[in-house]
């Protein structure tokens, strides 16, 4: 069982790496395919879009061809998509290969946890996931770092590159170690997920092209992606194996939690991508310099898992979040104080304080969702509530991307530009996540809480 363990932690520190290894080398990455640095968010966008959309047929793909199988495809998919990215030449070639890696990345982590769930019963799943879980967590941390170290005293594409050598060892341990389990075999909502797809696809492109200016073409993308999202919401009431079950949204404190985490990921998803952007183009800073300041806030993030439990039980969940995401809207707003002559510490400080709080939100978040739900409608709760999350990370980093865009215009190299671009866009994403303070009042009396399991997903 420890081999199982460590298959799935790999996969864990795998995912959650290439979330942030990225953002740190985005103008070393701009240079070498001669396209500006705001262009880059495309490439971050595509990647959590992918996996938004593939995480719902997850579970279905296991049940009907196994966890093995399904399981070594997702790493193959994943390490050839990591090759293609590191030897592209162009933009659209990254994108293009970003998508793949998505595509085998949303398979990784909620197959993972379904096998460690089904290998270990209830009594030892806590144990066996807190310790799959360690590298995921790391992951946050080594990423933005080893991004910068890379870039600057490498190359770029090894950022890339080096996924593949563990993914090698991956799929070694899956051939020894990965249990072979499935489910009841039942028919795919192709039209469900079509929709969905579509819906979100159409969403993003419309965000993306308004912040390069063309808002006729962002018009058509976004009536579009209305339609196709109002007709799954017709559809998927009626649909007998929906891909995405919106029933649970009858649920008041799944559609809180759902909620209130949408409004809050909106406000902060695009935060790391602006500050390298801020410290490396604004201020000067290296990518090396640049990507040690998310250890402050990845590390807080750590040390705050230790506190959650005591926390959520003395205040509960309604208090906890008021207060909490009150907090980590003042905290986003302070970063439009900072400039190039604000120094290290005093951001690091900033940081540290911003990753307690911000860990705090997305555990209390994650596990309010499933307080009130009975074991049977776990899994699509899990499914759904991951797709939407990711799905928000990257309206997030598209919308961030477009208010620093606006204020940019045609000197996008500049440097005190994009110091002023970022205090406004950080000003602007700070009124998301109060909407969340209002949303988390609705729910009417401190919830009992759940012992927070200690994964990777808790803390993103």
């Amino acid at each position: 069982m420890r081999g199982l363990i460590w298959l799935v932690a790999a996969a864990f520190f795998m995912q959650t790496l290439d979330s942030t290894i990225v953002n740190t080398a985005v103008p070393s990455i701009a240079h070498a395919l001669a396209v500006r640095p705001i262009d880059l968010k495309t490439a971050l966008t595509s990647y959590v879009l992918t996996l938004a959309i593939c995480i719902p047929a997850s579970a279905w793909l296991s049940d009907r061809y196994g966890t093995r199988r399904v399981f070594a495809a997702s790493v193959w998919i994943f390490t050839i998509g990591s090759l293609a990215c590191g030897v592209a030449q162009s933009l659209p070639q990254l994108v293009a290969a970003r998508i793949l890696q998505g595509i085998g990345g949303a398979l990784l982590m909620p197959i993972g946890r379904y096998v460690l769930v089904r290998a270990f019963g209830p009594k030892d799943f806590v144990a066996a996931m807190s310790t799959a879980g360690i590298p995921g967590l790391l992951g946050p941390v080594v990423g933005p770092l080893l991004g910068g170290v890379l870039s600057q005293y490498a190359t770029w594409r090894l950022i890339f590159l080096v996924n593949i050598p563990v993914g090698i060892a991956g799929l070694w341990l899956n051939r020894t170690h990965m249990p072979d389990f499935r489910g009841e075999r039942r028919p795919f909502d192709w039209i469900g997920f079509a929709l969905f797809a579509l819906a979100s696809g159409m969403l993003l492109v419309a965000a993306e092209t308004a912040g390069n200016g063309d808002y006729g073409k962002a018009a058509i993308a976004a009536g579009i992606g209305i339609v196709a999202a109002f007709a799954y919401w017709r559809y998927g009431r009626r649909a007998r194996h929906p891909v995405a079950d919106l029933a649970l949204f009858k649920v008041r404190s799944f559609a809180i939690a759902v909620g209130g985490g949408m409004c809050t990921r909106l406000g902060t998803a695009g935060l790391s991508f602006l500050l390298m952007l801020f410290l490396q183009i604004g201020c000067g800073w290296t990518p090396t310099m640049a990507g040690l300041m998310i250890v402050p806030q990845a590390a807080a993030m750590i040390l705050m898992k230790f506190l959650i439990d005591r926390i959520l039980k003395r205040h509960g969940y309604r208090r906890t979040l008021f207060a909490n995401t009150a907090v980590a809207t003042a905290l986003l707003a302070c970063f439009a104080l900072l400039d190039a002559t604000t120094p290290w510490w005093a951001i690091a400080a900033l940081m540290f304080a911003y990753g307690f709080v911000m860990s705090l939100q997305y555990t209390a978040m994650n596990t309010l969702a499933f307080v009130d739900l009975p074991p049977a409608q776990a899994a699509q709760a899990s499914s759904l509530t991951s797709a939407a999350q990711y799905l928000v990370i990257s309206f997030g980093i598209a919308l961030s991307s477009w208010l620093l865009a606006v204020f940019l215009g045609a000197e996008h190299h500049a440097s005190a530009n994009y110091v002023r671009g970022f205090h406004v866009a950080v000003l602007v994403m700070a009124t998301m996540p109060m909407l969340a303070v209002y949303v988390f009042t609705r729910l009417r009396h401190d919830r009992p809480l759940r012992s927070p399991i200690a994964t990777p997903e808790t803390a993103a």
